[in-house]
């Protein structure tokens, strides 16, 4: 099977929660600021699969200079959590997963790195 079936979104959880959504999946390791629980209507949070305080932190510092490099150390990071990465990745092969986060650029944040290394196939 080719990583193509895969149905992964993502959308700020500012924006309204969608029936097309299917499983909203949090991967903020903090819980988004202004939103109660019960509206977000979350899933599953996997936390051990968001970039860990440190590297969040860093990242922050200086987003527009570290983008490269966050990349390459958080792929590091998520390379020890295959377990939530297999679940994930086989919860998207049966029915489309929406990436929930509250960043404000999601092109430039770990949503873009989760995906790339969720469609990424197994050898």
């Amino acid at each position: 099977m080719v990583g193509s079936d895969m149905t992964i979104q993502s959308k700020r959880i500012y924006e309204a929660v969608s029936e097309s959504d299917g499983k909203r999946i949090l991967v903020d390791r903090l819980w988004p600021r202004g939103i109660k629980k019960e509206d977000a209507k979350i899933d599953w949070w996997p936390k051990e699969i968001t970039p860990s305080n440190e590297l969040r932190k860093w990242y922050h510092e200086d987003m527009e200079n570290r983008w490269d490099e966050f990349q390459q150390k958080y792929q590091a990071e998520l390379s020890s959590e295959s377990t939530a990465l297999e679940a994930l990745r086989t919860m998207s092969e049966k029915e489309t997963v929406t990436l929930i986060s509250a960043v404000k650029n999601i092109d430039y944040s770990h949503i873009t790195v989760l995906i790339e290394v969720l469609q990424q196939r197994k050898a």
